[in-house]
């Protein structure tokens, strides 16, 4: 059987600076890593600032199951498509995190024959970029403790710290650590803990800064912790944020690569979509729309947490306008979601379909409170019929949405012509976007319109120094912040076992974080987890390489 990496192994890549010449970026402007890769030079990115900005176009999907969706491939797919139909295109995703690679959900760069390419660089180390964020976030953790060692000036309260450290890897050790164990010479021991690196403020901080000048702001405007009097002490407190800077002035510049049909792609940043915004960063977007007449996106997950997100959070605070909207859907996916197990997802089950595909359309309903058109795509798997199909566009043309097959995957851009020009028909009509709620909504009403409208819980709880919290914080002038939800992905409930089109649940808030510098409220729910752990069998147990030196494995 042919694996991803062995399609991507033989592809025919071009040189990058190939790549970036189809796109007029002068060889110059580029800094290569290697031959198929490059950066693309903060220079030449504000020299496009005068031009008009393509069509942005975000990709989301339905809940995730273990039957798969298919997010990235499908944008990487549609991407090749529009260009196969003359359609000057660019797409943008995120960069891989290591510790997916290594536990469970795998790589993040498509698959079959709609990748991008390097794909083993790609998913392993990359450009640096997250090696960056981690050392400039652990530069700040240690920048704390040496503070405290050498007399506290600033007068924090080692108890109200709120800094921890991060690495780029799952480990469920790490979650609750103590620190400055073995002397005096060592420091103050208190309690600290981990977090995965896609998990840090300053990754979010990265996909939403403009420029350099922006990004050592925000990472000024983080809050490392609380005097004995509740008072913030921030990062630019400590004079970190300009050695932060440093470390993070390479990893800004967004990264090109290309696809296996040898079209660009930018990617760069990588939030998680559950317990951060789930979007790539917004200088590659903005980049990409300046060079492409359309821009293919995506956002995290189901379209509860990374088109919520994207559109609540990137779009509003990038000032962003998304035309429209491609929903992944998979007839597999729809009949897990319609009780049926995995092991027997093979055999034609109609009203397993029908009955799974109000997952579909709930994602589809709430999309439209965005005011962005939509479409569906039916990610195609061999074992669908006809009749299964049949049942998926019925459900979606009763929304007023066409959905069109997709064998991306198998055929590369030839499969998906006809979803491109149904994007094309969207993208060049007229869009109404709107986010979900307004700057000046209060926090916790925030949560509550989003849960309500988006989740279609029944009653949303929080302890009283959960809300009290939320008020301090408007008090100090974090009011107009939007909300960053951190729940399961796999249920628009808190409870990751109820899959369908669940509502009149109840949405538990446990904690609030906020994330000053990157400008957004964190509302953590039910069992979310910011350094995730390994699975029973983790995936690295296939990771290895071959006699000649070769990954094997990685997926």
């Amino acid at each position: 059987m042919t694996t991803d990496i062995d399609i991507a192994r033989a592809a025919n890549k071009r040189p990058i600076q190939e790549i970036g010449c189809r796109l007029g970026i002068p060889a110059e402007s580029l800094i290569p890593f290697g031959h198929d890769k490059a950066k693309i030079s903060a220079g030449f990115i504000r020299s496009l600032s005068e031009r008009t900005d393509g069509k942005l176009i975000l990709v989301t999907a339905i809940n995730p199951t273990p039957a798969g969706e298919g997010k990235t491939t499908t944008t990487v797919g549609l991407g090749d498509g529009l260009n196969r139909i003359g359609k000057r295109a660019v797409i943008c995703i995120r960069e891989p995190s290591l510790g997916p690679c290594f536990g469970v959900k795998g790589g993040a760069a498509g698959g079959g024959h709609a990748q991008v390419v390097p794909m083993e660089e790609i998913n392993l180390h990359f450009t640096g970029d997250f090696h960056a964020i981690t050392s400039a976030h652990n530069l700040l953790s240690a920048l704390i403790d040496n503070h405290v060692y050498w007399g506290n000036e600033l007068n924090l309260d080692t108890r109200r710290i709120t800094w921890r450290r991060v690495m780029d890897m799952n480990d469920r050790a790490l979650r609750q650590v103590v620190t400055a164990l073995g002397g005096a010479s060592n420091g103050f021991p208190r309690e600290a803990g981990f977090d995965i690196t896609v998990a840090s403020e300053i990754m979010a901080i990265l996909c939403l800064a403009t420029d350099l000048e922006d990004l050592e702001r925000r990472l000024g405007a983080i809050i490392i912790g609380y005097r004995r009097d509740k008072s913030p002490v921030f990062a630019r407190d400590l004079k970190a944020d300009g050695a932060m800077a440093v470390l993070l002035k390479e990893a800004l510049q967004p990264n090109l690569v290309q696809t296996l049909e040898n079209n660009p792609a930018l990617v760069h940043g990588g939030p998680f979509a559950n317990i951060a915004h789930g979007c790539n960063s917004v200088i590659a977007t903005k980049t990409a729309l300046k060079l492409g007449d359309y821009v293919v996106t995506e956002a995290g997950f189901g379209a509860d947490l990374g088109a919520e997100k994207f559109f609540d959070i990137k779009c509003r605070k990038a000032g962003l306008t998304p035309a429209a909207v491609v929903l992944v859907a998979t007839v597999r996916a729809l009949k897990m979601n319609g009780g049926i197990a995995k092991e027997d997802l093979a055999l034609e089950n109609v009203e397993a379909v029908k009955r799974g595909a109000v997952n579909l359309a709930r994602h589809l309903e709430n999309l439209g409170k965005f005011g962005v058109p939509a479409v569906v795509a039916i990610n195609h798997f061999t074992g669908d019929t006809d009749a299964e199909i049949d049942a998926v566009k019925a459900v979606a043309a009763g929304l007023g949405a066409e959905a069109h097959v997709c064998r991306h995957w198998a055929k590369g851009s030839a499969g998906i012509t006809d979803l491109a020009e149904a994007v094309v028909r969207l993208a060049d009509g007229k869009a109404d976007f709107r986010p979900l709620y307004p700057d000046a909504m209060p926090l916790f009403s925030k949560i509550e319109r989003i849960a309500t409208e988006i989740y279609r819980a029944g009653e949303v709880t929080a302890e009283k120094a959960v809300r009290d919290q939320l008020l301090d914080w408007e008090h100090q002038g974090y009011g107009d912040l939007p909300v960053c939800m951190a729940k399961t992905q796999y249920s628009f409930s808190t409870d990751p076992s109820l899959r369908g089109a669940p509502e009149g649940h109840s949405v538990h808030v446990r904690e609030v974080r906020l994330s000053a510098g990157a400008g957004f409220v964190v509302a953590i729910t039910g069992e979310i987890m910011t350094m995730p752990g390994l699975p029973r069998v983790p995936s690295s147990e296939k990771i290895r390489l071959n006699a000649d030196g070769a990954i094997e494995g990685l997926f």
